[in-house]
């Protein structure tokens, strides 16, 4: 039994250490690499170019304005033995600038903003965008958050554990109906606390797992509340 824990572990850091290297590797790879392209044309064509794009790209911005109000979501939770609440239907991934109303909170998926919320085992002591957070999700970060209802022992061993573990984040969500919730893209945990085991098995299913549309995108470079 124990040589089974023992191995589980070492997995699992393994398995984190990997993550940990290969973000390290995109992190120089930005910084060495450097796409540069120069277009010599007609000054009429330029103008006439310009003109066009701007056109489409005043529609595009528009139709996202309008799209930012809604998640784009349609679907509800369903309930597994385990616990873990899972989006049943659709959760949309436009890119939108605006205020999004998820119909979930925290929210799981759907329309989000351009950037994503750092990720890399980052803990805000203050409430983030719904719409930065939603992007980590969708690269597969695991997203702590809780009330002021949680205990303190409780909130510092999940920063501890969260502070250790690339693509996961925290923060304080006072709009959520329990002290402690655990979210993936496209599924929720309530958990009793900082020791309960689904803790644990949550971030080992979820951390990269097998629901994230963008598995391996960066969890650093985003933004920072």
């Amino acid at each position: 039994m124990g040589s089974a824990k023992n191995s589980s572990t070492a997995a699992r850091k393994a398995r984190i250490e990997e993550m940990r290297r290969a973000e390290h590797a995109r992190e120089r790879r930005n910084r060495v690499l450097t796409i540069a392209a120069s277009v010599v044309v007609v000054a009429g064509l330029v103008v006439g170019g310009v003109v066009l794009v701007n056109s489409q790209s005043d529609k595009k911005d528009s139709t996202a304005s309008g799209d930012a109000k809604n998640s784009g979501d349609s679907g509800h939770f369903t309930t597994g033995k385990d616990g873990v609440r899972t989006w049943s239907g659709k959760l949309a991934r436009t890119h939108v600038t605006s205020k999004v109303s998820y119909p979930m909170h925290p929210p799981v998926g759907g329309n989000h903003n351009p950037v994503w919320l750092n990720c890399n085992g980052d803990v805000y002591t203050k409430a983030v965008p719904d719409e930065n957070a939603v992007h980590a999700l969708e690269h597969g970060a695991v997203w702590v958050t809780y009330t002021a209802k949680a205990k303190k022992a409780d909130v510092d061993a999940l920063a501890a554990k969260v502070k250790k573990t690339p693509y996961s984040l925290m923060s304080p969500y006072e709009n959520q109906a329990a002290p402690l919730i655990l979210s993936a893209w496209g599924h929720q945990l309530t958990v009793k606390g900082a020791s309960d085991p689904a803790v644990d098995k949550f971030f080992a299913t979820y951390v990269q797992g097998k629901q994230t549309p963008e598995p391996g995108a960066s969890c650093t470079g985003g933004v920072m509340k």
